[in-house]
């Protein structure tokens, strides 16, 4: 019998990856990336509209696109035959989410809707729908909502709820033309099998779907009374993780080059499809997907209830335990943002020189450091807090900045930054009865040695580490072989497929006490500007009323 082969692809924030995997013992065989045309909108559309701040919209046009380019390039790189490969799964970013016809076509494809903001993709990091989130959130507790405590009290800007919400209330004639509201995962997978097959994953964590229910209408006529029927947008159709989807379509075989009627797994989530990928199945595992943002998952065998989490689902991650999350709306883009904004031209020219990436620079210059040398304090927040504040509306901050400081001073600080962020989840899961046993570490940033060291130090914890550069489209090729029936479910698939080095990176105790003295300065920081001192969300809402006093002032003159 010939070997058999799975693809996964992972729809990041920037760009699509698609990995040809051997569903004998997880192998890569060949890999290709595409990057979305369009990218991330955030000040306009193509030729179109200027959009207000805090807003993040994508084209669905650049998902068919990474399916068009990514998964012929593996065939044509590995030379498999098409008839070897028996399933093909997705994940996506989350919360990411598109208005469509009832028969899937998005509405931005649409001429009387190509130029209207609304009829687009929000992207995960879409975040002017706040006002909305506080308004559900602000409601639920006043009626006591049951729902409210399983995303640790708060629920995020980010998910579907309060974006579907800003659509209403901003774009009436847009929610009434969206018959359909569904996350991108889903929708990528629609366009595969040619039929509407939503996870519970998505619908758990981002869609308010606990223990078999939406919110009520009554719940979301309080909202708005035009909003009482919007869960007739979603489905309560909802298919588990490792499902069979369906079958691919002609038309998706003519995308793709694989066979028409190949399985097509259950759409997933980019970090909650990470966990099997890593050999992530039991209790205690607490995985970090480590990117341009970072998100926490953990499984547990026990329902518990988490402060400021994003949400814990049954079946969330893998079927038959509870799955939780939690995250950080802003890891890599804080250092991406000291590259393009606070980096002088000279170690620009000196990177190049000395053949070095200007992050690899910034990270050299910065490790020579001793815990505290450089004097700075950062709050992370500089795309506001995910976990376990629950709030888009704060923002960064460096303390003890000088005339001395340097662009790697900066660096290094919100290195460490990201760092105590994460230990305040750990903490709090372990205050909450869910206690981490191990802390796993997968993404684009566990490239960078000083980086993870620098966690464990903080953390006091070891590190395991991904095995897989592109472990979300493993996992994906993963549950695509549990889909094709090649295992009998995920964690029997986990322990054929998973890639994982335990321990790569272990604490050093001298800087674990060094950074512990440090993190109670953030705690410090942490607790006053992310739960008492209004100071960030005055000056941001200083800022928004300004550039709307100057948008008008532009279309008057």
């Amino acid at each position: 019998m010939s070997e058999q082969y799975t693809v996964g692809v992972d729809f990041g924030t920037l760009s699509g990856r698609a990995v040809l995997v051997r569903v004998q013992d997880g192998q890569e065989v060949a890999s290709a990336v595409h990057d979305y045309t369009h990218a991330v909108m955030t000040d306009s559309l193509p030729g179109g509209p200027v959009l207000p701040p805090e807003w993040a919209l994508q084209h669905p046009q650049d998902y068919l696109d990474v399916l068009g380019q990514t998964i012929p390039a593996v065939l044509r790189q590995s030379g498999i035959d098409p008839d070897q490969i028996i399933g093909v799964g997705i994940d996506f970013t989350a919360c990411t989410v598109l208005p469509t016809t009832r028969d899937g076509t998005p509405l931005c494809f649409l001429p009387q809707w190509e130029g209207t903001p609304h009829a687009y993709v929000k992207l995960w990091r879409h975040h002017a729908a706040q006002p909305q989130a506080d308004r559900i959130n602000a409601v639920a507790e006043q009626r006591g909502e049951r729902w409210l405590p399983r995303y640790g009290g708060k629920i995020s800007a980010e998910w579907a709820i309060a974006k579907l919400l800003q659509i209403l209330e901003e774009a009436p004639q847009v929610y009434a033309a969206a018959e359909r509201f569904l996350e991108a995962t889903d929708w990528v997978t629609w366009q595969l099998c040619g039929a509407e097959v939503r996870n519970v994953c998505t619908a758990g964590y981002k869609a308010i779907y606990q223990d078999g229910e939406y919110p009520s209408p009554d719940y979301l006529a309080a909202l708005n009374p035009d909003f009482r029927d919007a869960i007739n947008k979603f489905s309560r159709d909802l298919h588990p993780l490792g499902d069979r989807a369906g079958s691919l379509t002609e038309a998706a075989a003519r995308l793709t080059g694989l066979n028409v009627g190949t399985a097509v797994a259950v759409g997933n989530v980019d970090a909650h499809v990470t966990a099997p990928a890593v050999g992530a199945t039991r209790s205690g595992q607490l995985v970090a997907i480590m990117g341009t943002s970072t998100c926490h998952v953990m499984i547990g065998d026990t329902l518990a209830e988490v402060p400021g989490m994003c949400g814990v689902v049954a079946g969330g991650i893998t079927p038959g335990t509870y799955g939780y999350e939690a995250g950080q709306n802003g890891v890599g883009d804080l250092f991406g943002w000291v590259v393009k904004k606070l980096t002088p031209p000279e170690y620009h020219t000196l990177a190049q020189e000395r053949g070095l990436s200007v992050h690899e620079l910034l990270t050299e210059l910065g490790n020579t450091q001793a815990v505290g040398e450089h004097g700075l304090l950062a709050l992370d927040w500089l795309s506001g807090n995910r976990s376990v504040l629950v709030d888009t509306d704060l923002s960064g901050m460096i303390m003890g900045l000088g005339l001395s400081t340097r662009a790697e001073d900066i660096y290094r600080a919100l290195i460490e930054a990201t760092a105590f962020g994460t230990r305040v989840i750990v903490e709090t899961f372990n205050a909450s009865g869910v206690p981490v046993r191990e802390f796993i570490a997968a993404g684009g940033l566990i490239k960078n040695p000083v980086l993870m060291q620098t966690y464990a130090d903080v953390l006091g914890l070891p590190i395991s580490i991904a095995g897989s550069s592109q472990a979300p489209a493993l996992g994906s090729a993963m549950h695509a072989a549990v889909a094709a029936g090649a295992y009998l479910d995920i964690q029997s698939a986990a322990d054929g497929m998973a890639k994982v080095t335990r321990a790569a990176y272990t604490p050093d105790a001298a800087r674990h006490a060094a950074y512990t003295q440090v993190y109670q300065l953030y705690k410090h920081l942490h607790d006053l500007f992310g739960r008492e001192d209004q100071t960030m969300k005055t000056l941001k809402r200083l800022r928004e009323d300004a550039v709307s006093r100057k948008q008008r002032s532009e279309v008057t003159a």
